[in-house]
């Protein structure tokens, strides 16, 4: 069994999520392939993500963790392959995302929920915020982390 402070990247290496998340805004993705506006957001997530960890220096401090509700493990594997970013995911048979999709009121995807590392929300409305601002929105969200640090866009 996977215990909630183990996560995987795209490649499947298993990282520690506590140090992967520490000093960061995290995104939790609750996301699924088969769903069409989750197709439809995910490249635009991708690109957002991209901008702010490859083409800012330093990179920001911004984790992605999908939170999967695909049909199947493979489904799952598949649609990360086919379009997500190098960001995390909770494993397809970790039951904590029962947990995080109660804890956070998820009724409908593709839903973007930004959190400190505590886990406490920033704003529930990524997506939107995404398609309306770009990367500006990301600064607001870091000042609503208390994080603070030289940071520039």
């Amino acid at each position: 069994a996977v215990s909630r402070r183990s996560g995987a990247g795209k490649d499947g290496r298993s990282v520690d999520p506590e140090e992967a998340l520490l000093n960061k805004v995290v995104g939790l993705y609750f996301s699924a392939g088969w769903c069409s506006p989750c197709r439809d957001f995910t490249p635009v997530l991708c690109d957002f993500y991209t901008e702010l960890l490859e083409e800012t220096e330093p990179p920001a401090p911004f984790e992605v963790v999908f939170i999967s509700s695909d049909h199947s493990a493979e489904e799952m594997v598949g649609y990360m392959r086919a379009m997500h970013g190098d960001w995390l995911a909770l494993p397809f048979h970790d039951p904590y995302k029962h947990d995080l999709k109660k804890k956070y009121n998820i009724t409908a995807i593709p839903k973007l929920v930004i959190v400190k590392q505590t886990g406490e929300v920033i704003t529930d409305k990524g997506r939107k915020q995404i398609r309306e601002k770009g990367l500006s929105c990301f600064r607001n969200w870091l000042e609503g982390a208390d994080i603070f640090q030289n940071f520039s866009s």
